[in-house]
């Protein structure tokens, strides 16, 4: 049975408006019900381990999707949830893909966590698959490739846009712009529609643009896995 780690924020203030921040419910769910369907071990980790904090806004109605509804009614899937192994414990050795949901909270701690930053190296160099969505791509800021220039250099990424960013109005408020430094990095930025599924892959680098394209970046590394 292959194996896939998840990994969540663990950073819940967003910048300095005094509101709460974390992962986006559907960037986690989706996935995650698409994988364990198939039969895909799954283990869950986070910086500080334990409770990885929701973004409150992603819990609401406006925000509601079938995997957001089955996650609510769902103890089993909340309990493992509750009890995310600490980053810092984890090995890529032992598995075969990674997962970064998204949410805001990665552009303050995943972003520069040095675990996470040389698990996504190591992950990178030994072929296994990455999928990153939304705002998670903020955890490309600092990794860098076997040649020692950002990973994303010259490769097809996507991420969170500047517009979407507007549009909930915090381009002021987050730490960077994930559509921004993608482009400083050297990576080959494209975007769909805002809001719209989105999601480009380059080898085994799959990246999603927004909390619809969550599925779609699953999907894709599902057929990395399987091919």
């Amino acid at each position: 049975m292959k194996k896939i780690l998840f990994v969540l924020t663990s950073h819940d203030q967003l910048g300095d408006t005094g509101e709460k921040t974390g992962f986006w419910i559907e960037e986690f769910a989706s996935p995650y019900y698409l994988l364990k369907d198939k039969g895909y071990a799954i283990e869950l980790a986070s910086p500080k381990g334990g409770q990885p904090p929701i973004d409150p806004k992603s819990a609401t109605a406006d925000f509601s999707t079938p995997a957001t509804e089955r996650f609510n009614k769902d103890e089993e899937t909340q309990q493992v949830l509750s009890k995310t192994l600490k980053l810092d414990t984890v090995s890529e050795g032992d598995y075969d893909a990674v997962f970064y949901p998204g949410g805001h909270g990665p552009l303050w701690d995943l972003a520069e966590d040095k675990k996470s930053i040389a698990l996504i190296e190591s992950f990178y160099s030994n072929n296994k698959p990455l999928g990153v969505v939304c705002h998670a791509p903020a955890v490309f800021r600092h990794t860098k490739g076997g040649d020692g220039k950002p990973l994303v250099e010259g490769k097809k990424v996507t991420g969170f846009t500047n517009s979407e960013e507007a549009a909930v109005q915090l381009t002021d408020v987050v730490p960077f712009l994930v559509e921004d430094m993608l482009k400083e990095n050297g990576g080959i930025y494209s975007q769909g529609e805002d809001w719209a599924a989105y999601a480009v892959q380059d080898g085994h680098l799959i990246t999603g643009q927004n909390p619809a394209s969550s599925e779609l970046v699953a999907e894709k590394l599902i057929n990395v896995l399987e091919g």
